[in-house]
């Protein structure tokens, strides 16, 4: 089991999700360059944090125009898993992966802390080790999290159970004091209708392990491992 995590011009998490996949997990995983052509090989591609070609025009613009996004895309729409991870997230929106856009958080500040997400699907490659309505403390860091969608797209993404993530309380309370960005319907993760690719605007991967004072981020991880290894089984 091999994961591919892509490298952009920009990228400053790409090392944590090595570090969480090797010696967390103790699996395979390469950098992709993001002038590479393919993606051919990996079970998982990762699109990690940061600040893409350092967020000019708009977070996830640029990126989303490297030559392996081509590559990326059709991995993506032939069922591969595609994790997008904050500027990840932002990079998906653009490529057209994912329904929506993001804006700047509403209160115009890079919002750096501990959050907490309820799993409001847990029948997805990256949350099927997790309950329904189970509360994960998951760091954001990000100044452009705040999730848009028109009424039909919001509508769409709820009753087709494609929003997997919602900012909460500790106890999973969905109200608009825990929405650290103004994200519609406290949106923190989406996936596509096929559910092979999710967006997440929080940082599982800097929360995998005890040192980093806390270890919920790993069942996305773990999930992702869980899911692969049962569809390999069939």
């Amino acid at each position: 089991m091999k994961f591919g995590i892509v490298v952009f011009p920009g990228s400053n998490c790409d090392a944590d999700v090595k570090h969480v996949v090797e010696e967390v997990l103790g699996l395979k995983a390469d950098y992709l360059w993001h002038k590479d052509k393919s993606v051919k090989g990996y079970d998982c591609i990762v699109l990690p944090g940061g600040f893409s070609y350092g967020d000019y025009l708009r977070e996830g613009a640029i990126a989303r125009f490297s030559p392996i996004m081509e590559a990326v895309t059709d991995y993506a729409l032939k069922g591969g898993l595609v994790l997008g991870i904050c500027n990840g997230f932002q990079i998906l929106l653009e490529a057209g992966l994912l329904p929506g856009a993001m804006r700047k958080n509403d209160s115009l500040q890079f919002r750096c802390h501990d959050t907490y997400l309820r799993v409001e699907n847990a029948e997805t490659p990256y949350t099927c080790l997790c309950s329904p309505g189970e509360v994960l403390k998951i760091p954001i860091a990000h100044a452009a999290g705040n999730y848009y969608a028109d009424e039909k797209t919001l509508q769409e993404l709820e009753e087709g159970g494609q929003v997997v993530f919602r900012y909460c309380s500790p106890s999973g309370e969905v109200l608009s004091q825990y929405n650290p960005n103004g994200s519609l319907n406290n949106i923190a993760g989406i996936t596509n209708r096929e559910g092979n690719i999710l967006g997440m605007m929080p940082h599982p991967e800097r929360c995998a392990e005890e040192i980093m004072s806390g270890v919920d981020g790993r069942k996305v991880f773990d999930s992702i491992v869980c899911w692969l290894k049962e569809r390999c089984a069939l």
